[in-house]
């Protein structure tokens, strides 16, 4: 059982880690592109980027990333428009709505307290979602290196696999 959960305390921190480089990628991708739109999907191998990006500049966006996480600029791991804040979102805006609408009250009385609810979940969303991505990344990512990023076509798109060791 301890080599079972050693493992998967392994699994779970390449994950973390790649997510972290997955962030810092794309700010250093929106700061040499600011009207394109990236997005990004980690997993325990590396992550997929999604966008308009050619392989050679992706490769120096994950190598800058790389080393500024390595040097020291940790806030790079936490980004704004990650999917942990969207679930942050959808968790407390259903229980919100949930809390909201339960109860005798009369329907307007109901619905007023939804709203309420439901607006107090939106402003907490994001705020909670970027803390919540402390425990869904580290910047502690000095053991990884690239492996490899390749082209991977899903319909029209071309979209790139990013490999570490």
């Amino acid at each position: 059982m301890t080599t079972f959960l050693t493992a998967l305390r392994a699994l779970s921190h390449r994950l973390r880690q790649h997510h972290a480089i997955e962030h810092a990628t794309l700010y250093m991708l929106a700061e040499r592109f600011p009207t394109r739109t990236f997005a990004g999907y980690s997993d325990p191998r590396g992550f997929t980027i999604y966008g308009p990006v050619d392989e050679p500049v992706l490769r120096r966006a994950v190598g800058e990333a790389l080393l500024r996480l390595q040097g020291g600029q940790s806030q790079l791991a936490l980004h704004p428009n990650c999917g942990t804040n969207f679930a942050t979102g959808v968790v407390l805006t259903t229980i919100g709505a949930w809390v909201g609408l339960s109860g005798r009250r009369g329907l307007l009385d109901r619905l007023g307290a939804t709203l309420l609810l439901v607006a107090l979940a939106q402003l907490a969303a994001k705020p909670l979602g970027m803390y919540l991505q402390a425990y869904t990344t580290t910047p502690d990512v000095a053991d990884r290196w690239l492996a490899e990023i390749r082209p991977v076509q899903i319909g029209k798109q071309t979209v790139h696999r990013v490999i570490f060791e």
